[in-house]
C-alpha cells in the first residue's frame, strides 16, 4: 500500500507539467483501475475504439494529451466500473 502511494506521488511529480492536478489524477485512477481489471493499454484502446496507442498516448508522462469526459464514460463501461470511480471523492 505505501509503495502504491510513493509510485502515484512519484508518477504525479514527473506527468507533464501543462496537465493540471486533477488531469493526472483521472490518468493515474483509470491506469490503476485499467491494470487491477488486467486489460493492456492496447486492449482498451481498441476496446473503446480508438487506435492502438490511444491510451499509451494518454499514460505517457511526456505527453499532453488527456481523458474527456466521453472518453472516461466508454472507459467506465468496458472496464465495468462507474465513471465516479475515478474521480477524487473530494476537490483537489
Amino acid at each position: 500500500m505505501v509503495h502504491n502511494i510513493l509510485q502515484v506521488f512519484y508518477v504525479t511529480l514527473i506527468m507533464h507539467e501543462s496537465l493540471d492536478e486533477i488531469e493526472k489524477y483521472l490518468i493515474l485512477k483509470v491506469r490503476e483501475i485499467r491494470e487491477t481489471k488486467g486489460f493492456t493499454q492496447e486492449q482498451l484502446s481498441l476496446s473503446i475504439g480508438k487506435n492502438i496507442t490511444f491510451i499509451s498516448q494518454i499514460e505517457a508522462r511526456s505527453k499532453k494529451a488527456k481523458y474527456n469526459v466521453i472518453t472516461l464514460n466508454l472507459i467506465a463501461k468496458v472496464l465495468n466500473c462507474s465513471p465516479k470511480d475515478f474521480w477524487p471523492e473530494k476537490a483537489i
